[in-house]
């Protein structure tokens, strides 16, 4: 799970192609100076920031073990069952870009307490919920507040951290809590359906989020808003409706095939209006999403980067909770409990990558944590319908966390490092979406791969049989990513020519620098 890195504004990934702050022309057009708080208090800029990623990517995943208990409780049929999910992730996804900019517009204190707020009070609405449509709104709605809190984040975070080592270990924290939600959502899950009900699993966000809410209007300041700018309507209309009409074709395709006309006419709708917002992006004067992002090499590279990795990674905890459950025979809790280990190896390794950044450089830990990923997904694929927890589960899970994690930092870094602070949040919103995009899609592929190997058989052979043949394809898709990393991506840090005080290339490659000169230096 990997998020952005905003970059000091003379940063660039290549040199001859920066992305200056602001355009020059438009007066009316300012960024509201930075405020920094005092270093007192930076660390509770850094708890809100990691508090508010965690409650986002958990409820990602912590709904599933408790499925058949809403099913049996509000009456639903098990169509509407599947959007209890769905209905998240296309929200999250659909409007991830759009909460993005208007972080950058409206300032990212303000969209982080409106985003948690809408989240805080969709849980509620969803625990407190009677029939199954309300349990559906209010799953749409945590869905519309994680995509406007999501990118605020990262951002609030890194404006509360200076430029060099500091923020590379802040970022590595941010992303190892944000990692350890999605990772701890089964486990979360199954112990509040068992001990408590399913209800619990949407409610016990909102004593967190309420605490949470308090603390940011005290603590946060606001950053980098951009004032008498106006956000891109049009461009925000077509951005949300195209991702939006993907993510529904894409989650289609488990229930209705790839080949049905419910899969294929949302699937050609979103790319239709994806084409039709990059003709507006085109030509607008103050654009959602401006075309000359993906000029900069680090911002196309590790985008397809993200999407390609996130698109096997993101299958992991779903497989292995099914091949626990269904095959060997683990209740939800037991499951939960059996994939702890890789819950820690994914913060293990997010934490890491800050510390090896200066000596392997952010792309070559890149590719390296995607093929420890590859590895695992290849063990894993070995698995038999009496497998060991030992060889089964717990080895390969703790590989492909591992390798997730290590690579989740650097690639979030590279990310958005020729971005300009005033794009930072939308960079932060696009990073997200090609992770929650290519999960999505990823996730419905490789449910076709296993499906089709199964057979519509339910013995745990022929299950195992399917899991192993989508763990085979990840591992394939992941050494394609472990490709893309090395030839596309920038390579090591550069400077410009002005001497030993010239700007380093990147933002993550300035990080890397100072920790290696504060490494030599013995400190």
């Amino acid at each position: 799970m990997a998020f952005p890195v905003p970059a000091d504004p003379a940063d660039s990934a290549e040199p001859a192609e920066p992305a200056g702050p602001a355009d020059p022309a438009d007066p009316a057009d300012p960024l509201i100076p930075e405020a920094r708080p005092r270093p007192s208090r930076t660390w509770l800029v850094i708890l809100a920031a990691c508090a508010g990623q965690f409650l986002v990517v958990l409820d990602v995943s912590v709904v599933n073990v408790a499925l058949p208990s809403m099913r049996a409780d509000l009456g639903m049929t098990a169509g509407g069952l599947q959007w209890v999910v769905n209905l998240y992730s296309i929200a999250f996804a659909g409007f991830m870009l759009l909460g993005g900019r208007a972080s950058d517009i409206f300032g990212r204190k303000l969209t982080f307490l409106v985003g948690l707020g809408l989240f805080t009070a969709a849980s509620l609405a969803g625990g407190l919920a009677q029939e199954g449509w309300q349990l559906l709104a209010a799953r749409a709605a945590q869905g519309l507040g994680a995509a406007v809190l999501a990118p605020a984040t990262l951002t609030i975070l890194t404006s509360a951290v200076p430029e060099g080592a500091a923020r590379a270990r802040a970022i590595g924290t941010w992303s190892a809590v944000g990692a350890g939600g999605g990772a701890a959502g089964g486990f979360v899950g199954g112990l509040l359906t068992d001990t408590l009900s399913w209800r619990w699993v949407l409610l016990i966000n909102v004593p967190i989020g309420a605490l949470v809410l308090v603390g940011a209007y005290f603590w946060l300041t606001e950053s980098h808003a951009r004032a008498g700018r106006r956000l891109d309507l049009p461009g925000a209309v077509l951005a949300t409706a195209g991702l939006a009409t993907l993510a529904y074709g894409i989650v289609q395709t488990e229930a209705q095939g790839w080949t049905a006309a419910a899969t294929l006419v949302p699937l050609a709708g979103g790319l239709l209006l994806i084409g039709l917002f990059l003709l507006v992006e085109a030509r607008a004067k103050q654009p959602l999403m401006p075309l000359k992002l993906f000029r900069v090499r680090s911002v196309s590279a590790a985008n397809a980067a993200m999407f390609v990795n996130g698109s096997a990674m993101f299958c992991m905890w779903f497989f292995m909770t099914l091949y626990a459950q269904n095959v060997l025979g683990y209740t939800p809790l037991g499951a939960g409990l059996a994939l702890v280990p890789s819950s820690l190896a994914i913060v293990t390794g997010s934490k890491l990558a800050p510390r090896l950044m200066p000596r392997v450089g952010a792309r070559n830990l890149a590719a390296l944590g995607t093929l420890v990923a590859a590895t695992g997904f290849g063990w894993q694929s070995t698995m038999t319908a009496d497998g060991s927890y030992a060889t089964a589960i717990l080895g390969p899970g703790i590989l492909m966390m591992l390798g997730a994690g290590l690579a989740s930092t650097p690639l979030a870094s590279l990310a958005t490092s020729g971005a300009a602070p005033g794009d930072a949040g939308l960079v932060s919103g696009l990073i997200n979406t090609s992770r929650t995009m290519g999960g999505a899609l990823g996730l419905a592929v490789l449910s076709t791969v296993a499906a089709s190997r199964t057979g519509g058989a339910a013995s745990p052979e022929a299950l195992t049989a399917g899991y192993a043949l989508a763990f085979r394809t990840g591992t394939g898709v992941l050494l394609l990513g472990v490709v893309l990393t090395l030839l596309w991506l920038p390579r090591g840090p550069r400077r410009a020519a002005g001497g030993p005080t010239g700007p380093t290339a990147t933002a993550a490659e300035a990080a890397e620098e100072e920790a290696a000169s504060t490494a030599r230096a013995g400190g």
